[in-house]
């Protein structure tokens, strides 16, 4: 399968696209695994890895997240192969949702990702602080 790139050129398996092209299938995955659900629900399974969790666990581990929000973002995240889900055929059935090696493999990234939020987050407030002080100048 190949995909479009600027230029009219074709981007072969394994090659790089470009960032800046909104059809670069990149781009596309950092929007998806970009959302601070994305980054909630992998955390939450990474913790309970190799082990599963139920929707209603996940929902109950993700303050602030909505049963449509939850269900969007594991439906995107199964799609893309980084959460495995398991269907238990019981009235009602059982479902469980568990993180994929290749899910395990984006924690990493994405710990690095909150570790620097952490960090920065003094010094972001601060900027915030000011520019919200400062008078406004049209742009």
């Amino acid at each position: 399968m190949t995909t479009s790139r600027p230029g009219g050129r074709d981007q072969r398996p394994g090659e790089r696209g470009d960032l800046l092209d909104p059809r670069c299938p990149t781009r596309r995955l950092l929007d998806r695994i970009g959302t601070k659900w994305t980054s909630m629900v992998v955390k939450v399974l990474a913790e309970e890895a190799p082990g599963e969790l139920r929707f209603a666990d996940l929902r109950r581990r993700v303050p602030g997240i909505s049963q449509k929000m939850l269900s969007v973002t594991l439906r995107s995240l199964v799609r893309d192969g980084l959460v495995a889900r398991r269907v238990e055929p019981t009235v009602p059935p059982a479902v469980h949702y568990r993180l994929t090696e290749l899910g395990l493999s984006l924690e990493g990234p994405l710990s690095a990702l909150r570790v620097w939020a952490e960090t920065h987050m003094p010094e972001i407030d601060r900027s915030n602080r000011l520019a919200d002080e400062a008078p406004s100048s049209p742009t």
